[in-house]
């Protein structure tokens, strides 16, 4: 906007020159990628600054986690997957202007019926979708990994220790180097695990190519290379995002580019809708990955969705349902034999129901040390996941070569971990009442072989060359009180540790879940057998509560974790342990720092609006937070000028203003969007002369579906427009695409409770108007921008900031 004039401005006095390290050039309020307001733009003269705010309509942009950045001129930034993209916000809010009035009036009870149906139709195939999807990761993996140790373990019997070790790290690298390829060059918005933009997309964040098809595949085919590669990560976070991809696959109303377009998906162009739809697909994510429908439909409720109603708790479970029935049908099929290596392994399933525990008073103090545990593991581990996340960005933003040579080194390193550190184990005799074939031969097991004699079996080499999932397994099995020697246990927590904070990060689909219950049920086991003589638990059933105390230690979940193991474990009467375990856990860590996806979102830069105010914004009131100059439309406005506003500015709101002859005073009529603007427009309904019309016209040439949200990157722009001269000296009535009843706050109103209210609805832009009369009739507009911490600090550098 620099050096242009504003097609209407009503000015406002600069704020005062503010100290601290930042210079201001206010210009119009704007903010997530919204508003006819809240641009403000500065220059942060720090070049070490990891996280910065700037403006998104006229200044640079966002800086999350790097040092240096070009300038960006159209939108704030954040990165996603592992590349920085612009991002923008979502419009949850209903847009009543007339054209939506007409066709709600107009609607009959047979497409309401449609839209009911479809509805559930979409969830059913969601489900579906989702199952099949899981099923076939699983399978792969464990057919691909099976093959890969099979041949390793083939060249060990025969001795030939270099070529298996070559063949095994020969394996894991291609692997790997093909995961990071596809991830670094097809879509970076796929690496790692996708719940913090899954979750910063339901909380109305939308970013390019979070939820794009290109990202689905990467995301599917990705996490089968990468966990075969061996590395400590799991697939399940992964499929979270999957499940996300598929619901909005399904939910963008069809393709008018391979003309998949049907009325009856009309529906669905909103975003209302598809954060319903991508909600389910979360939820679907998780009980495909862990087989634990409940567990999915908490897991959405309480770490995934911002919103929620009880209509949205029912469809995510018949989804959910829906997962489970699909993936029980696919496993009965394989356990016929037809699906290769997959069998007993695969979709993890841990059953300890054999194992009846009783406790007693001295259980429960185990149980509480093994919480503290948990507790001061996850804060050290988030802590540390930070400062790697933030070392790595350094080096993703080389660009997909150093991407790839980062996974690279991660994967010769695992590789050598995983096959060097059982060379340090002892060999052990086999047990003679064990329950199984020992040692085990060309399969998974507990007994793996190695590099010992016949009748004998290498402890740590039953969890490093094993499949991640059969690894647990092994931990978590019940019976084995002198399986795996203290000194086995430590060496495996240390390298799992470690290995596991130092895999996140790469560019390759990963989860934490996997590498969290590992280490976990590894220390849990350490105390299970230092505190054998005090309690009576079994050693497997001590690994379930530090794989819960962990998990509750770096994600803070607590219900849905819970659910989540039972239904893995198959073990109700494990729920008061496993509940009281999370509960110390997650209290302990919350002592230290976030949950480790809140870090995430905060280290790429999504501004993700809490459920509640920070203290520090009782201190203010919404007008302290908005600026002027704001750009706004008469109610019949002229070509040229709207043009001009959106040519100069970034803005995805625009206040309505009728002023004399129309009205009496100047009056708000309400917010008009930037793409109806652009639809309007290309539409090509204009006037010679500047008169209110009834606005049938308008009415007539269009339906309210015209102005439906299209799918992702489809919409009209700017540059689209071809214009001649005579029409934009041309007039344009606004009233029938104007949202005549925007939410809107008073100026004195605490910007604490704005911020409550912007979140609770949903909402994009929420209009601040004035107290006292005989002032414009609107002040600015709130938008996401304007309520993060960094902005405010900035206005404000000497307000106290929150801990």
């Amino acid at each position: 906007m620099d050096g242009h004039p504003s097609p209407r401005s009503h000015h406002q006095p600069p704020p005062p020159e503010r100290d601290g390290s930042f210079n201001y050039d206010i210009e119009s309020l704007d903010g997530g990628g919204g508003g006819g307001g809240g641009a403000w733009r500065g220059r942060y003269e720090s070049s070490e600054a990891l996280l910065r705010y700037d403006d998104e309509a006229g200044g640079g942009p966002r800086q999350p986690l790097l040092r240096k950045r070009t300038m960006n001129t159209t939108s704030q930034i954040a990165i996603v997957g592992a590349n920085v993209c612009p991002i923008e916000s979502l419009d949850y809010e209903i847009v009543e202007n007339d054209l939506f009035k007409q066709d709600w009036r107009s609607r009959k009870k047979k497409q309401i019926f449609q839209y009911i149906v479809l509805k559930w139709a979409l969830v059913l195939l969601i489900g579906m979708l989702t199952g099949i999807v899981g099923f076939f990761n699983n399978l792969a993996v464990e057919n691909i990994a099976g093959l890969k140790l099979l041949l390793t373990s083939d060249l060990m019997l025969k001795q030939r220790y270099f070529t298996a070790f070559l063949a095994y790290g020969g394996c894991n690298l291609v692997l790997a180097t093909t995961a990071a390829a596809i991830c670094a060059y097809i879509a970076p918005a796929a690496a790692g695990s996708g719940i913090p933009e899954v979750k910063a997309y339901l909380n109305g964040v939308d970013a390019y190519s979070i939820l794009a098809p290109s990202t689905l595949f990467v995301k599917i085919f990705g996490s089968i290379l990468g966990v075969s590669a061996g590395f400590v990560l799991g697939k399940e976070g992964p499929m979270v995002h999957t499940g996300a991809c598929i619901a909005n696959l399904l939910g963008q109303g069809g393709s008018r580019k391979y003309h998949l377009t049907w009325n009856w998906l009309r529906y669905f162009k909103n975003d209302r809708d598809r954060r319903d739809l991508i909600t389910c697909g979360s939820a679907a994510g998780v009980a495909a990955a862990f087989r634990a429908p409940v567990g999915g439909v908490l897991f959405a409720l309480e770490e995934a969705a911002s919103w929620w109603r009880s209509a949205l708790l029912w469809r995510t479970f018949f989804t959910t349902a829906v997962v489970a029935v699909v993936l029980r049908g696919l496993i009965e099929f394989c356990r016929s034999g037809k699906c290769g290596l997959f069998g007993q392994g695969g979709l993890i399933m841990f059953d300890l129901s054999s194992t009846i525990p009783t406790y007693t008073a001295q259980d429960v103090v185990a149980i509480i040390v093994l919480g503290i545990i948990g507790g001061v593991f996850g804060g050290l581990f988030n802590f540390l996941l930070d400062r790697i996340l933030r070392a790595y960005s350094i080096i993703n933003e080389r660009g997909p070569p150093f991407k790839i040579l980062l996974t690279m080194i991660i994967s010769i390193i695992t590789s050598a971990c995983s096959y060097g550190l059982p060379w340090l184990a002892p060999c052990t005799p086999c047990p003679a009442d064990a329950a199984e074939e020992c040692p085990t031969i060309g399969r998974s097991g507990n007994f793996k072989n190695f590099q010992c004699p016949p009748g004998h079996y290498n402890g740590l080499a039953s969890l490093f060359f094993n499949t991640n999932d059969d690894a647990i397994r092994n931990l978590f099995s019940s019976g084995t009180e002198k399986e795996f020697h203290m000194s086995t246990l430590f060496v495996f927590f240390t390298a799992i540790y470690c290995l596991g904070l130092v895999t996140y990060g790469i560019a390759v689909p990963s989860g934490l879940f996997i590498p969290v219950i590992l280490a976990g049920a590894t220390y849990g086991r350490i105390v299970g057998t230092l505190l054998g003589p005090i309690s009576d638990l079994d050693p497997g059933l001590f690994a379930l509560l530090g794989a819960a105390s962990f998990l509750g230690g770096t994600m803070r979940m607590t219900v849905s974790v819970c659910v989540i193991l039972l239904e893995l474990t198959n073990d109700l009467h494990m729920l008061p342990l496993v509940m009281l375990v999370l509960l110390i856990s997650k209290t302990i860590a919350d002592s230290f720092n976030k949950g480790v996806y809140d870090q995430i979102v905060v280290m790429k830069g999504l501004p993700f609006m809490e459920a509640h105010a920070e203290p520090f914004m009782r201190n203010l009131v919404a007008g302290d937070v908005v600026s002027g100059p704001l750009i706004t439309f008469s109610g019949v406005e002229k070509v040229g000028n709207i043009v001009h506003a959106l040519r100069i500015t970034g803005h995805n709101g625009f206040p309505v203003v009728d002023e004399p002859p129309v009205s009496e005073a100047p009056e708000l009529v309400g917010l008009v969007l930037r793409s109806h603007l652009l639809v309007l427009l290309k539409g090509r309904s204009f006037m010679k002369e500047k008169v209110k019309t009834s606005g049938s016209f308008v009415l007539r040439r269009f339906g309210a579906f015209d102005f439906a949200k299209p799918g992702s990157g489809k919409g009209l722009k700017i540059e689209d427009l071809d214009l001649t001269d005579e029409e934009l000296d041309m007039y344009v009535d606004l009233h029938p695409i104007t949202n005549t009843s925007p939410y809107t706050v008073v100026e004195t109103m605490s910007l604490a409770k704005a911020a409550v209210l912007f979140r609770a609805l949903g909402l994009r832009h929420l209009l601040v108007v004035p107290k006292t009369p005989g002032r414009p009739p609107i002040v600015g507009i709130l938008t996401r921008h304007d309520f993060m911490h960094e902005h405010i600090h900035g206005l404000f550098p000497n307000l106290g900031k929150s801990h």
